[in-house]
Order: structure tokens, then sequence, then C-alpha cells
């Protein structure tokens, strides 16, 4: 009797045990968790801790509360310009509103990153026939996914119940014919910015050189100046010195000047020179006195 009461109260235990461990669950700080009671959400506020439920009656679904990402197959479109091109991106997202999310995706998250995946193409696609290459390619890029990404995020949170972070083209392939006249396109872009560069360059050179020529003229000019009043006052100290020196012998410094005169006079052979035999030029060659 003992032994069949022990065995009843190791039944008990164990298959209290069992349903504990069927309606206790942990939600960790990464997930968000809903419950649902024969298909139907019942409740979705789940904060990070441990939590029960009924077994057999509630049902448990976990989905991953980080950042997402949606990674599209590329997808053929068609610019303004009726050019086709291959357009390959990617969407982050993370899960705001878990009950919204489950019933519109069936709790299946591959749902979700496929329709998503075709809204991005939908928006993609009536954005880039809108516009030509160079707008698709380099001019307008940032403003368009900025665009998609504010548009979309509208619509994924009332139909999806999720946050859509961010939208990024990751590669656009173009075909040949495209390529090379987006190319040629860039390269004259290239060249007629060089152009401009290259001008600029040129006009400050000419207003440099003009400049350091104008410098130069004003320091010649100024140092022509300074020279000659170096020269003037030079000759005028030394005419002062040659002035007290011969003032003290008249006659001497009348000599001395008239030998200067005949060696500047007679320092060529080919000069002559016509003069009166009784010219006081000679005056010295004729009597030593002078006289």
């Amino acid at each position: 009797m003992n032994n069949n009461k022990s065995l009843l109260i190791i039944a008990l235990v164990l298959v209290g045990l069992l349903v504990l461990s069927g309606s206790a669950f942990v939600v960790k700080e990464t997930e968000k968790a809903v419950l649902v009671r024969f298909g139907e959400v019942v409740r979705t506020d789940y904060e990070p801790g441990l939590y029960f439920k009924i077994p057999l009656v509630h049902e448990l679904r976990r989905f991953d509360a980080r950042i997402q990402t949606v990674d599209s197959q590329p997808v053929r479109m068609l610019n303004s310009e009726n050019k086709f091109m291959m357009v390959d991106s990617y969407a982050k997202f993370r899960i705001t509103d878990v009950g919204r999310f489950y019933v519109a995706t069936r709790g299946d998250e591959r749902n979700a990153v496929r329709l998503l995946a075709e809204q991005i193409n939908n928006r993609l696609r009536n954005q880039f026939g809108v516009r030509d290459l160079h707008e698709v390619v380099s001019g307008q890029r940032d403003e368009l996914m900025a665009d998609i990404t504010k548009n979309l995020n509208e619509t994924a949170r009332s139909a999806l119940g999720v946050e859509i972070i961010d939208v990024r083209v990751k590669r656009i392939d173009l075909p040949a014919e495209v390529s090379e006249s987006v190319f040629q396109r860039m390269r004259a872009g290239r060249e007629l910015e060089a152009r401009d560069h290259r001008a600029k360059g040129q006009e400050a050179s000419e207003r440099i050189r003009a400049n350091a020529d104008r410098q130069k003229v004003v320091i010649e000019s100024e140092a022509y100046r300074k020279a000659e009043e170096l020269r003037g006052d030079g000759d005028a100290e030394a005419a002062k010195i040659y002035a007290q020196a011969f003032s003290k012998d008249p006659e001497f410094y009348r000599f001395s000047r008239s030998l200067t005169a005949y060696k500047a006079s007679f320092d060529s052979k080919s000069d002559m020179l016509l003069m009166e035999p009784d010219s006081q030029f000679f005056r010295y060659l004729k009597n030593p006195d002078g006289n």
C-alpha cells in the first residue's frame, strides 16, 4: 500500500514537472513574443522575463527583435530614357508591432522578407522610371533613397508592423551601350570641370605674374632713385674734397687739369686737333710755369 502511494506521488510530481515545463517560458532581450490561443492573438506586450501559459491551449511564437536585412535579388528596371538597368538593393528593418507582424505574415518571417522585397522593388521601379541615368547613378541618389525609405516605412508600419530603418542600392549594372554613354557623359563633365580649374589657375597665375612685375618695376625704380641720390651725394662730396684740396694751390690745380686734358686729347692716334699756336691750351707745353 505504501509502495503504491509512493508511486502515485512520484507520478504526480512528474506530471506536475511536465506541466510546469510546458507552461513556463522565458522571453529574451533580443526577442519579441506573441501568445496565440487557437490561432487568435491574445497577448503581445511581453518584456524580457519569465512567464507562464496554459499547455495545449496557448502557443508561443518568438521573433527576432534586432535589426534584420532584406537582401533583394537584382531586378531589371527601365528609366525615363527607356534604358534598362539591373538594380541590386537591400533594406534594414525591425519588428515594432509583433501582433500585426504575426497576423500579416502568418508567423513566417520569410513572408515578411518577400513582401518587403516586393515593396522595395516597386518603389525603386517607380522612382527610376521618372529619372534619367545621371540622376539615378549620382545626381539625386541620396534624395531618392531617403524618399523611398520614408514612403516605405509608412506602409510597412501599418501593413506589417515593422520599421524600415534604411533602404540602399548596392549596385546598378548597365548594358554595354548604356555604360559607354554614361562614361562619355561623366568624362565630358570631368573635362569641363578640369578646363574650369585650369582657367581659374591661369587667371590666378596671370594675376600673380602681373603683381610680381609691378613690384619689380617699383623696386627697381626705388633702387635707381636711391643709387642716383647716393651717386649725387658722392659726386658732391668728391667735388667738395677736390675744391678743398686744390684751393690750397690753384696753380697746381690748373697744371693738373691741363695734363688731364692733354692725355685725353692725344690718347688716340687717329684724332686730329686744330688750334692756334698761341692758344692757352698749350701754355704749359711752351712754359713750365704756364706764363
